[in-house]
């Protein structure tokens, strides 16, 4: 079956049988979740196919059908020629593993920030080093931290998890209507996302600036996941399956944090927000 990884700050698709088969089966998946990969770069790992250009480029259209652009194909060396045909470029025969994220390039601008909102700057890594401790650690247990057996035989708990990595997006710049920014974990913004534009993250979502357009953390069910923002006014916010729209007669407190508390939206100051408090399942 065919794979969407995230690498880096791309996806990874990793396919295991031919092109057209692997473009229904991904087509179907897309289908389900039509815009939560929209505006994302992927890598594809065709791994032992050797598919022709033409092969090639009805599997990159199908991808542009959601808003996913190819920019590259690991492979055999054989497929070389056909990738370089669709000016992609062949990233040589890296396993689904090894294949690295391609350098995105970013405009050289400058941007400066509010000192209300470099003043937050220290707070702000801190709740992201919290979000990942959060996050890592495993469920308490309801019982002693090793039982033993009536024959005085401890009994041996099971593995910890390993804990796994989250990807953070970071973009500079001000997201106008009509501009999306996706991504598999967390996302920060550093600028204005003015209304009409969209955030959509799997996991936290911050905002260096005013959000006044759409944002939706937690996309992929993660009750636990927060928006946070130095100006909070956006035509919908929708943390995991809650939505709350944002009343226009709302007074506006500064920096605010929203999170789901007893099944509902709840939007208060950055600094009176509990930072610690565990994830929601």
């Amino acid at each position: 079956m065919s794979s969407v990884r995230g690498r880096g700050r791309n996806l990874e698709i990793a396919v295991d049988r031919a092109l057209a088969a692997a473009s229904e089966e991904l087509r179907a998946q897309f289908a389900e979740r039509p815009d939560f990969y929209r505006g994302s770069r992927a890598v594809a790992n065709l791994g032992a196919l050797e598919p022709a250009a033409f092969e090639i480029a009805a599997f990159r259209d199908v991808l542009a059908e959601y808003g996913i652009v190819l920019d590259g194909v690991t492979g055999l060396e054989s497929i070389a020629g056909a990738v370089a045909e669709l000016d992609l470029a062949y990233l040589g025969t890296a396993q689904a593993t090894e294949v690295a994220a391609l350098p995105r390039q970013r405009h050289q601008r400058e941007v400066r920030l509010s000192d209300e909102a470099r003043s937050l700057i220290a707070d702000f890594a801190g709740a992201r080093a919290d979000m990942v401790r959060r996050r890592q650690s495993p469920p308490a247990s309801a019982g002693p931290a090793t039982a033993v057996a009536s024959a005085g035989v401890a009994i041996p708990q099971p593995p910890r998890p390993v804990p796994v990595g989250i990807s953070t997006l970071y973009h500079r710049g001000t997201l106008r209507g009509g501009q999306a920014l996706h991504n598999l974990g967390n996302l920060v913004v550093i600028g204005d996302v003015n209304p009409g534009a969209e955030l959509v993250a799997s996991g936290d979502i911050v905002v260096f600036g005013a959000l006044r357009g759409v944002a939706h953390a937690g996309a992929q069910g993660d009750r636990g996941a927060r928006v946070i923002a130095l100006e909070l006014a956006p035509t919908q916010l929708r943390i995991a399956t809650v939505i709350a729209t944002s009343g226009s007669d709302r007074v506006k407190r500064g920096p605010e944090h929203a999170s789901i508390v007893d099944e509902r939206i709840v939007v208060v100051p950055f600094a009176e927000a509990d930072l610690r408090k565990e994830t929601i399942v």
